[in-house]
């Protein structure tokens, strides 16, 4: 097989990355729409401050959830699109048991940790000794975040409208749930009931239709749990490994950040910041969205050996992306402060300066969102856990001095700095990567980054 075809194909590539986003963009657009009307009652109903411990414990549990999971729908694309291409049940099915097994074992050890942690940390992180039952059991939640392996199925089957529409869904139970608590005036309680229930169900949507589609595949035929974890996946582990530690490393930047601000200056500048980003991410989503259409695609064409085609691709996705992300931040500087105070109130409109912040950190991220799927796709997922680890590790030890010398804003501007050395460093590897395959000066074979 040669890589011309696969050449001739990019344009061809690009416009089914672009139209697998527009259909995640349609869901998660109206989740966003929906996000911000949560949020919006649920700050009206508690005020700043309650709403601040709602954020930092939800905050706290979806940190675990994140921590903990293994991002194994990285591994059900990377070990899963030969084998589906290839048509080897056998071979599929050994993935998905791995991978099963992967997203069971996270889930006990976040759902273990994050019971003893809201008693264990009630105070230090926002909430009350009188609240750590409550924040308990919404730890419970925790087991319907873990839904890696299904997201990874669909994605991988190109059913990307499943996943539109169950983004919409956990918005939409969100937001009735809301109302009703806030009709009730059931305070913080309530509010976390609603919004657990939208997790529950759209975990419960995710995993049906995924078992709809593997049936129909008729991929489960023979499916048995007997055999090595790993059979016929090479590496596998330490591809698992080191794409949750990357995903770890990435929760610096959004949950890690909002337990932080609460830890220093209270729940309502936790509030503030969380707002800030709610309506950040929604503005940044449409040209993010690029990333999880853009790994199947990657990896179809890894599986190929059509490395030119990738660098090809993932330079005409980041210039598209980037473009937009200009385009975002500009609305973001001209009418966030006037959106903020109509959605939520006056009383939360001084986020707006650091959504702005938040908004041009998220932009740089768009500009370098095909780095990490280029270096994931090429089985070089270390590489990203090495950037993430120096530059997440530089994030939080600066984070605390940022935020007493300069509040807010310190932290919305050290999350600039820390989006453009993630850039930086994955770029750097990106350019390292494609000196390597145009092969060594000598006969001596190059050197593997990840092994050394």
């Amino acid at each position: 097989m040669t890589a011309e075809p696969a050449e001739a194909g990019v344009g061809a590539i690009l416009k089914r990355v672009v139209a697998n986003a527009g259909v995640l963009l349609g869901g998660r657009t109206v989740n966003a729409v929906l996000g911000l009307a949560y949020l919006a009652i649920a700050g009206r109903s508690l005020g700043a401050s309650q709403m601040g411990v709602l954020v930092l414990i939800t905050a706290f549990a979806q940190f675990l959830g994140d921590v903990v999971k293994f991002q194994s729908w990285q591994t059900v694309i990377h070990y899963g699109a030969r084998p589906l291409a290839d048509g080897d049940r056998p071979a599929f099915q050994r993935m998905l048991r791995f991978t099963l097994f992967l997203d069971v074992v996270s889930t006990l050890l976040g759902l273990g940790i994050g019971i003893v942690g809201s008693f264990a940390f009630a105070g230090r992180l926002g909430w009350s000794q009188e609240m750590a039952p409550v924040a308990a059991l919404y730890m419970l939640s925790i087991v319907f975040v873990v839904s890696a392996m299904p997201t990874g199925l669909l994605r991988l089957f190109d059913r990307f409208d499943v996943l539109a529409q169950q983004t919409a869904l956990v918005g939409l139970v969100r937001v009735l749930g809301s109302v009703a608590a806030w009709t009730v005036g059931g305070g913080v309680p309530a509010f976390l009931l609603a919004w657990a229930a939208g997790s529950i169900a759209g975990w419960l949507y995710l995993v049906a239709l995924g078992l709809a589609e593997l049936r129909r595949r008729d991929l489960l035929t023979g499916f048995s749990w007997k055999g090595r974890l790993t059979e016929g996946m090479p590496d596998a582990w330490r591809f698992a490994w080191n794409t949750n530690l990357a995903s770890t490393l990435d929760v610096a930047f959004t949950h890690v950040a909002t337990l932080v601000v609460g830890a220093l200056v209270g729940p309502a500048q936790a509030a503030f910041w969380r707002v800030g980003r709610q309506v950040a991410d929604a503005i940044a989503k449409p040209a993010k969205l690029l990333t999880p259409a853009l790994y199947p695609e990657l990896a179809r064409l890894r599986a190929g050996e059509h490395h030119d085609a990738m660098w090809r691709l993932a330079r005409q996705v980041g210039l598209l992306a980037g473009g937009a992300g200009i385009v975002l931040l500009a609305l973001a500087a001209l009418a966030g402060g006037p959106l903020l105070s109509l959605v939520m109130g006056k009383a939360f409109a001084p986020a707006a300066g650091v959504m702005t912040w938040q908004v041009a950190a998220a932009v740089v991220g768009i500009f370098a969102l095909p780095l990490e799927p280029m270096l994931v796709s090429l089985g070089k997922p270390g590489r990203a856990v090495w950037v993430r680890l120096v530059v997440g590790a530089a994030f939080l030890v600066a984070l605390p001095f940022l935020v007493e010398a300069f509040g807010l804003t310190g932290a919305g501007a050290g999350l600039v700095g820390a989006a453009a050395a993630l850039a930086l460093g994955l770029l750097w590897f990106i350019l390292r990567e494609n000196g390597n395959r145009r092969g060594p000066p000598s006969n001596e074979p190059a050197a593997d980054p990840d092994e050394v």
